[in-house]
């Protein structure tokens, strides 16, 4: 099947697929899966323009809300984490994309771009899980007992000045102002890489604020929902005053992996609670760093 915006032919069958599986995992950890789906548009479609970022968004936009309806549901979403990364992520996905635009257009500099932004990624995971491994007997004992407790979040606070909540019967909390503050980081990186800033912002909410990834995983996708549907829109809006590029999405591209998206998110987020956080971020991590050295290699060459 031909994508006339993308400039690319690919199986309608293959695409959702692939999808699928990649959201049914990277849900788990509170991703949609879209900083894999990057590469795999550039180097497996060969999709260079800087439409593909918008492309990438637009997927968000109709993958994420199966996963997010899921999470809801099951009483794990932390909403005052949510509003901190949204509030965030919102103004510094618009400074994100225009710098795409402006100065990223080249394929051979976004794939330098982007190498540095998965290998930062991939190894704040590894570290954060060879760190853990010291301390792995007592933690076994720890998540026997609370096994048994409820698996839903109970809000305790929310103020400028934190917020708390407790989950299994234990009480976790963060600075709101650095959520916001990184989040804004996280937003403009992750406008430009296309992805909505959740792919970042999940495993700093982990390894830094020390946040249960079974708690982060609804927030970091709705935060990553609310950037990309204003991303969408804002490449949308700015297309007519970049005639010489493609900027606007590939609508039916989008659709065709959001498909998948969506199936592998809700499957994802559902079978969460069952498989253990270690080893999600190890697979996460493994494959981040692999895909950040591939990138890296090309732009050398």
């Amino acid at each position: 099947m031909y994508f006339p915006v993308a400039g690319i032919e690919a199986s309608p069958i293959a695409l959702p697929l692939v999808t699928f599986i990649v959201s049914f995992f990277a849900s788990m950890g509170g991703i949609s899966g879209a900083f894999l789906l990057l590469p795999f548009q550039m180097s497996v479609l060969h999709y260079t323009n800087p439409s593909v970022s918008a492309t990438n968004q637009f997927y968000n936009v109709v993958a994420i809300p199966s996963g997010v309806y899921r999470y809801i549901r099951e009483k794990r979403m932390v909403w005052p984490l949510t509003i901190a990364v949204a509030a965030g992520t919102l103004p510094g996905v618009f400074i994100g994309a225009y710098a795409h635009i402006v100065w990223l257009h080249d394929p051979r500099q976004f794939k330098l771009f982007a190498a540095v932004v998965l290998l930062y990624i991939g190894c704040r995971l590894l570290w954060d899980l060879l760190k853990k491994k010291a301390v792995k007997q007592s933690a076994v004992k720890e998540q026997k007992s609370a096994a048994a407790r409820p698996f839903e979040v109970e809000v305790l606070e929310f103020s400028l000045r934190r917020i708390a909540y407790t989950f299994q019967g234990e009480t976790h909390a963060c600075p709101t102002l650095g959520i916001f503050l990184l989040s804004l980081i996280v937003g403009i990186v992750g406008g430009a890489y296309g992805i909505g800033g959740g792919a970042i912002i999940a495993p700093f909410l982990v390894a830094w604020f020390r946040l249960p990834v079974h708690t982060t995983s609804g927030a970091t996708l709705m935060g990553t929902f609310l950037t990309s549907v204003a991303g969408v829109v804002f490449y949308k809006l700015i297309a007519p005053f970049f005639p010489g590029q493609s900027v606007a999405p590939d609508w039916m591209l989008g659709l065709f992996l959001g498909v998948g998206g969506m199936a592998g998110m809700y499957c994802g987020a559902r079978a969460q609670k069952f498989v253990s956080a270690t080893a999600i971020k190890w697979l996460l991590g493994v494959v981040i760093v692999g895909t950040a050295v591939k990138y890296a290699l090309e732009y050398i060459r």
